[in-house]
């Protein structure tokens, strides 16, 4: 089983990362963190990268209820999302399954969840 369910877009890198936030939204999915990797590997090791954003996706509902069911789940928390220029100068979107994350964790409760949250992602890349 792959852990990221991946798409590559024809888009502009800044509207990609745009479209996939919007898509995120419409499913109930905020975006709590913004990595922008290129400027970060620039700033720290003045060193040239391609644009890379991760984006940490969470949905508040399913968010709460695994906190509910694992105290420590916030170790594995948000969802990543992934904006990336390939080298061939494509934007290809992954998003992390969720089922290969919680497979870490003995608890049913989780297992059933990341089942509805990968259902989620994968219908979120495979739309855009």
């Amino acid at each position: 089983m792959d852990y990221h369910f991946s798409k590559t877009l024809s888009l502009p890198f800044d509207e990609a990362v745009e479209k996939v936030t919007g898509a995120l939204s419409e499913e109930g999915f905020g975006v709590l963190t913004t990595i922008d990797v290129k400027a970060t590997l620039k700033k720290k090791l003045d060193v040239d990268f391609r644009p890379y954003t991760i984006l940490g996706a969470c949905n508040p509902g399913f968010a709460y209820r695994a906190l509910q069911a694992e105290d420590k789940i916030g170790l594995m928390l948000p969802c990543n999302v992934l904006v990336q220029e390939t080298s061939d100068g494509a934007v290809e979107v992954s998003a992390v399954n969720p089922i290969v994350s919680m497979q870490a964790i003995d608890n049913p409760e989780l297992g059933a969840m990341a089942k509805e949250v990968q259902g989620l992602l994968s219908s979120i890349i495979e739309g855009l």
